[in-house]
């Protein structure tokens, strides 16, 4: 039997287990990236773990989401970030030099190798062929320090793309039929690889818009294959050395496809308040428009913010809407710059931010109240934006470009432009921006610096095999990271402080959470459906943590923050009937009896005072449970490298 893509790099990558459905395998990992609201929490990891020097080919710690400096938090930690890459060997991205993930497809990203980041929307590089993953930042730091990273075997689901994109329809709205189509659970435990032969009349970009976006689908990662489009966007960026053509075999097998034609394709946009409330734009077209954002690492590419140039120039937009534009990187910054399209977009009344995630995770830019606001980002979550009742779209940068101009939501077709963007035959290189690390020779001299905003690191107690605690908060399905640990300029400053996190802890869904943790000696949280679904953010393990939660009890939990949990050395629990998370309220004291027999495959009780009882599974891999046994995976690594 043939190979998928993905199969064949986790062939090459596999150190440890069993590449078969139902097993868990480790991975040699190639590169890592971290950005910095995750960042000093993952490099604390590694600082504790003993190891002086990192083990990948290439790490990358890039500064993009903590930019707004309006205290010392954020500049101690960049600082705190220089100087501990200078020291253990890592690459270090400046403030205003991009997105991570921008930045990495750039300059950085390379088919066929193994890349892991601290931030779910890592497998970006799936674009360019990578086999590039979303983890918690503890799982990058065991990597840097030569560690394997685990997942549990996946699924392969091929897309299979026929036809082209019609004018004014693009990969936004190519990966929003596919959100439409599998939702926001759809793909969790599967890597989504893209084929057939509609896959290359799609650029690098458009490639890594559609990769990006998989993690909202709850994906492994999303991958496209290698070819000669990968092979001129490389050479463009002085990087011909870096191609390798990579392709599944016509034999390869998939454990499900979905067809979609390209040409049959029209502008679409998620609906508040999820990615994969999607409706077509022609059917939104009486909604008023507020704001438009265009960036984010899913759309601020060179062609992107091209085409949005174009559609704007000579026009002005409407009164009534503000426009910001956050190129992706400096280099398409710098490329605006220079042909004049930058000078399009200002006269035509653009706010132009600088080159970092800014308004997608609410750093600035949050809408007005109750306001419409249109973003060609990756999540529309209520709250992130910062305004509590907004209405957040996603869209492309055409649909964000045409709306803006009208003040109403539009279609893109009825304003084209003559002919799409062509991508460059030569990209601007200038990499002064990406500073080195110091010889390992001279480490020893390198002096790490912490501001008094970074705290310790919490600590995890090793589970018991009964536990009686009180469920100190049940919620319901879909509960995302950022409602357990939410974003925002107010909070993100405090990423290296968790006990100051820890008094916005699930605020969104109870604001009196963090005092009755406080108040209580430990205690469980009851979950619905799709559990811990969004951000890599280890934060929504770690704060959770130092509140004393001993277990997450739900019906099924997404892929990296149920890995997160363990990490943290808390017990994720699920319901063997989902039915019995009814018979669980807040308050209950609830008993968990044999949990070390759940540990290896057995079966947990659940029983509360009022007499009702439900059976639990871990369902988590043997190393895994030596995790939790270790107290986390912390203790765990340092006990193995005893």
């Amino acid at each position: 039997m043939g190979k998928t893509i993905a199969q064949k790099i986790i062939d090459a990558h596999l150190v440890d287990g069993t590449a078969a459905p139902g097993c868990e395998v480790g991975l040699r990992i190639d590169q890592t990236l971290t950005q910095d609201a995750t960042g000093t929490m993952a490099y604390l990891e590694y600082e504790a773990m003993g190891i002086p020097r990192v083990k990948t080919e290439l790490s990358v710690a890039y500064i993009d989401h903590n930019t707004l400096q309006s205290g010392f938090m954020n500049a101690d930690d960049h600082r705190f970030i220089r100087t501990i890459a200078k020291k253990i060997g890592v690459r270090y991205s400046r403030p205003g030099n991009g997105i991570c993930h921008q930045v990495h497809l750039e300059r950085f990203a390379k088919p066929g190798k193994t890349l892991i980041g601290s931030d779910s929307h890592t497998p970006t590089a799936g674009g360019i062929g990578a086999l590039a993953m979303g983890a918690g930042g503890l799982d990058v730091a065991v990597a840097m320090g030569g560690g394997a990273y685990y997942i549990p075997y996946p699924k392969m689901t091929l897309v299979k793309l026929t036809g082209a994109l019609p004018p004014m329809v693009s990969a936004k709205d190519v990966i929003l039929e596919v959100l439409r189509v599998l939702s926001v659970k759809g793909g969790v435990g599967k890597i989504i690889e893209y084929g057939g032969e509609g896959v290359k009349t799609l650029s690098v970009p458009q490639r890594a818009t559609i990769t990006n976006m998989g993690a909202e689908l709850g994906a492994t990662t999303s991958i496209f294959p290698s070819d000669e489009v990968t092979h001129a966007f490389l050479k463009a960026q002085g990087r011909e050395e870096d191609y390798v053509e990579l392709s599944s075999d016509p034999d390869a097998e998939y454990d499900e496809i979905l067809e979609i034609d390209l040409s049959s394709l029209e502008p679409l946009a998620a609906c508040p308040h999820s990615p994969d409330n999607v409706k077509p734009v022609r059917s939104l077209a009486m909604t008023k428009v507020d704001q438009v954002c265009i960036g984010s690492c899913t759309n601020s590419s060179y062609t992107d913010l091209m085409t949005v140039a174009k559609m704007l120039k000579g026009k002005t937009v409407s009164p009534d809407v503000s426009l910001a534009i956050a190129p992706g990187s400096r280099q398409v910054l710098a490329m605006l710059s220079e042909n004049g399209a930058l000078a399009d977009l200002l006269n035509a009344g653009a706010r132009i931010l600088e080159s970092a995630c800014g308004p997608c995770i609410g750093m600035g830019q949050s809408p007005n109240s109750a306001g419409v606001s249109l973003r060609t980002f990756n999540r529309n979550f209520e709250g992130r934006s910062g305004t509590r009742d907004a209405s957040v779209y996603l869209v492309s940068p055409e649909t964000a470009a045409a709306s803006c101009l009208t003040g109403y939501f539009t279609d893109p077709r009825t304003l084209p432009i003559d002919a799409p963007i062509a991508m460059p035959e030569h990209f601007p290189i200038n990499d002064n921006m990406v500073d080195l690390p110091a010889p390992a020779e001279e480490a020893d001299k390198v002096e790490v610096l912490r501001g008094p905003n970074i705290k310790p690191l919490p600590q995890a107690i090793p589970v018991d095999d009964v536990m009686e605690l009180p469920c100190l908060l049940k919620v319901g399905d879909n509960i995302t990271t950022d409602h357990i640990m939410p974003a925002g300029s107010k909070i993100l400053p405090y990423r290296s402080n968790i006990p100051h996190l820890a008094n916005y802890c699930f605020e969104v869904c109870d604001p009196e959470f963090p005092a009755r943790a406080m108040a209580a000696d430990g205690g469980f949280i009851l979950g619905g459906a799709n559990y811990g679904q969004g951000s890599s953010r280890e934060h929504a393990a770690l704060v959770p943590l130092y509140l004393g939660i001993r277990a997450v009890i739900a019906k099924s939990f997404a892929r990296i923050h149920k890995a997160n949990l363990v990490n943290a050395g808390i017990l994720p629990l699920e319901f063997k009937d989902a039915a019995d998370y009814d018979k669980f309220a807040l308050g209950d004291t609830l008993r968990l009896e044999n949990v070390f027999a759940g540990l290896e495959g057995g079966t947990i009780t659940l029983k509360n005072a009022q007499g009702e009882t439900a059976e639990l599974v871990c369902d988590i891999s043997e190393r895994q449970a030596k995790v939790i046994r270790a107290g986390g995976l912390l203790n765990y690594t340092k006990e193995q490298n005893q």
